[in-house]
């Protein structure tokens, strides 16, 4: 280890010891508690997809769904390796979770060697950045969800290291064609196939390849592999582009997206990068504009801090900008990736102001870090968003031979049956009107939240059913509705099975909504099994 100079108030390595503390409050924040809270919505999505075929995922999804296939393709090689329970579905999230942390030190690494720290500044910028990586609120979050943002950060840190790599060997006058261009490339196309808003961060990672890479000694051979390599990615992302463009259309017309106030929204993004308090982004924004004052007067530090802000902001910016003016896309987990940009960022800034007397960016990042902490502490102590197993257990001891539970919209039958396996129990679930996807809802339905397999149906469709023989001779039926606002704004479906029945129950858990309707021909439920309100 660097000897400490007599003057620093600290020796050179003391931050390894806290960025090792920092990973394994990390690693415990992003593994407790994982398989306590029950499959909500989206992970619904995710997990019945994964339990089909592959012929399913690239003929029937897409028809539907907004996304691409990608993901669920590498979750359903997941189970068929690991298993299928809730543990081995959250476990995929998780373990991207934990190498991204990795990712994170890599991008350091990277970084300091583009910018040509020295051994002491090395340590300062890997430390804070793996401090912060670890830490940082939304990447822990998205780790411990079945979705596809937890690979989509971790493809987008190691963009990062890779950008600053090959932008190290061009400073050297080396060929552009390597394998970590090559590697670059081929993440890139995963970025692109991950999410419906991957193009957003692939036009960042674009603008930062030039910035960073574009040297005026480029040869023939390098524009020849610069140009060939990005339109094979283009060529690559075409079928998603389809995908996309065929699923735009319904989703701008007839979302359940709503943009926030102005108030939300900033909260919202001051999550993304730090911490739900606005007061948490002083510091923050102190060491970012430390990290400019600093190496924004250096050539290749220009080009460092311009590349990682347009990688933390630039697709935030584009987000907003498509909800503003053709239709809401702005989700808070669908930018969660940008934190890792935003905390290389700040590690800049601690690295610019840390070495000798210099303990200004130490003395900032100790409240971003407190802040970061706080949160996680906070959303490990949350309910979940959709209490899935609360509904389970509530209606578990109500449940009668003969009844079944009739979803309406039919997507609520997905979490529903994930948490029923969970619970080991065996109720039978209807979805109205057919299980997922409903590719044709009948005449008169619409898709009323932008889903092309969720369908609300007109009030006589309603009452056909609620009257069909197979319907009227259930003797409790048990309807689940979520988000009744959406699918169903008159309740019609709910007073239709009234005709004939009456209430014996009723739990509310937002946005999930469990009604119990008993036949009038039928006796009352006994008093010991009448359930509470």
């Amino acid at each position: 280890m660097p000897r400490a100079d007599a003057r620093d108030p600290l020796p050179d390595w003391w931050p390894i010891p806290a960025a090792a503390i920092a990973v394994v409050a990390g690693l415990a924040f992003r593994f407790w508690h994982l398989t306590g809270q029950p499959l909500w919505l989206d992970e619904g999505y995710s997990a019945y997809a994964a339990s089909k075929g592959f012929a399913f995922l690239w003929k029937v999804v897409p028809l539907y769904e907004t996304h691409p296939p990608f993901y669920y393709s590498l979750l359903r090689l997941w189970t068929l390796l690991c298993g299928d329970g809730l543990g081995s579905l959250r476990a995929l999230g998780a373990l991207c979770g934990v190498i991204t942390i990795a990712g994170g030190i890599a991008a350091a690494h990277s970084i300091s060697k583009f910018t040509g720290f020295d051994r002491a500044k090395r340590i300062v910028m890997t430390s804070s950045a793996t401090m912060l990586v670890a830490l940082s609120l939304m990447p822990i979050e998205m780790a411990r969800n079945v979705r596809p943002y937890a690979l989509l950060i971790l493809v987008y840190s190691l963009i990062i290291a890779l950008l600053f790599v090959i932008g190290s060997r061009l400073r050297q006058k080396r060929a552009l064609w390597s394998r970590s261009y090559a590697a670059y490339l081929l993440l890139l196309t995963c970025l692109l196939w991950l999410h419906n808003l991957g193009v957003l961060y692939a036009g960042a990672v674009g603008i930062a390849f030039l910035i960073l890479c574009w040297r005026r000694s480029w040869i023939r051979k390098d524009w020849m592999a610069f140009v060939g390599g990005h339109l094979a990615v283009a060529a690559a992302w075409l079928p998603a582009l389809i995908i996309l463009s065929s699923q735009a259309p319904t989703w701008i017309s007839s979302t359940w997206l709503q943009m926030p106030p102005a108030q939300k929204l900033w909260f919202l993004s001051v999550r993304l990068f730090v911490a739900p308090r606005w007061d948490s982004m002083l510091p923050a924004l102190a060491l970012i504009l430390l990290a400019w004052w600093r190496f924004g007067r250096q050539s290749e530090g220009l080009r460092a801090v311009s590349a990682l802000s347009v990688l933390a902001f630039l697709p935030l910016l584009a987000s907003l900008a498509i909800s503003f003016t053709i239709a809401p896309v702005f989700i808070p987990r669908t930018m969660a990736p940008l934190a890792i940009p935003a905390m290389l960022l700040l590690a800049l800034g601690v690295t610019s102001a840390a070495g000798g007397r210099r303990v200004l960016g130490w003395i900032l990042l100790v409240p971003v870090l407190f802040e970061m902490t706080r949160a996680d502490i906070t959303e490990r102590r949350r309910r979940p968003p959709e209490d899935w197993y609360r509904i389970v257990e509530w209606l578990g001891p109500r449940f009668a031979p003969g009844d079944v539970v009739l979803a309406y919209p039919n997507e609520g039958a997905l979490p529903l049956r994930f948490a029923l396996r969970d619970k080991h129990l065996a109720i039978p679930v209807r979805p109205i009107p057919t299980d997922m996807p409903t590719l044709d809802g009948g005449p008169g339905a619409w898709n009323p939240t932008g889903s092309r397999g969720v369908f609300s149906l007109p009030e006589s469709r309603l009452q056909q059913i609620a009257d069909a023989p197979d319907v009227r001779s259930v003797p409790t039926v048990w309807l689940l509705r979520q988000g009744p606002w959406a699918y169903d704004k008159g309740d019609h479906f709910l007073h239709a099975l009234e005709r004939s029945r009456v209430q014996v129950g009723h739990v509310f858990t937002f946005p999930i909504d469990l009604i119990g309707l008993r036949r009038k021909d039928l006796a009352p439920l006994p008093p010991a099994e009448q359930p509470k309100p």
